[in-house]
């Protein structure tokens, strides 16, 4: 057997051994289950999996299927400054603790795995765009939580897709509140003015295309001001995906 084979074996070796000690979880409740990076039985069908037909340029799923190109109301009657937005599942009851225990509680091991089923989810858009960025949190708020979970995602799908990542090519010049509990019209005033291209990377955006990555869209308001300032700074168009949305029957939630 050569070194490489040899090196292989025990490597599975240790895994198969490692596993039967500490069996993966599942993301969501960390019941035991046989492959890690899943989902239990339980768990898999409570989720509300975001799929065809959808808006065409902000994701917003549909009941039934009116036709290739099909835009929502919101879009129509205010268009967001991005192009195109997708999400891999809905925001809800079953994704919430999932979701929130990746954010605020250091549960980071969970970004490979929303990786990849943002890589599926956002094919099409991964395959467009020239560069990935996610949106930025401002220093203070970075100190605090200790990571960034936009940018844990934007590195992971990069690395899957051969894709280049830029984690600084937006900044957030001031200090926010939590976007969580504000109302759509205060989410706009929140972020209004708030993120720049970073200095350093001004000459570096002419006529790309853009993957903006974040972990949930509510309203738009903080990937909208994102795109906007990206397109100032001359990329040619920013699409978005992120790993939830929210989903409101009024579908005012773009």
């Amino acid at each position: 057997m050569s070194l490489s084979a040899t090196t292989r074996l025990l490597t599975q070796l240790q895994k198969t051994a490692l596993d039967a000690i500490f069996p993966p979880g599942c993301v969501s409740c960390a019941e035991p289950i046989d492959t890690p990076g899943n989902l239990c039985g339980r768990c898999w069908p409570e989720m509300t999996y975001i799929s065809a037909p959808y808006c065409d340029i902000c994701g917003f799923p549909f009941e039934y299927d009116a036709g290739d190109g099909f835009v929502c109301a919101t879009c129509l009657r205010q268009p967001p400054v991005f192009a195109r937005a997708r999400a891999v599942l809905k925001y809800d009851d079953a994704s919430r603790d999932m979701i929130l225990g990746y954010k605020h509680s250091d549960q980071t091991n969970r970004a490979p795995t929303f990786a990849n089923w943002m890589s599926r989810a956002g094919a099409e858009l991964i395959n467009d765009c020239d560069v990935i960025c996610p949106v930025p949190l401002h220093h203070k708020r970075l100190i605090k939580r200790r990571f960034n979970q936009s940018a844990l995602l934007a590195g992971e799908i990069g690395k899957l897709n051969d894709k280049p990542v830029i984690h600084d090519l937006l900044t957030r010049k001031r200090p926010t509140k939590s976007q969580g509990g504000l109302s759509a019209k205060a989410r706009l005033r929140n972020v209004r003015g708030v993120f720049e291209i970073t200095p350093a990377r001004k000459n570096s955006l002419d006529g790309t295309v853009v993957l903006l990555i974040d972990d949930v869209l509510t309203t738009g308001a903080t990937v909208n001001a994102c795109s906007r300032s990206l397109i100032e700074g001359g990329a040619a168009k920013v699409d978005v995906l992120t790993f939830s949305r929210v989903v409101r029957a009024s579908n005012t939630a773009i």
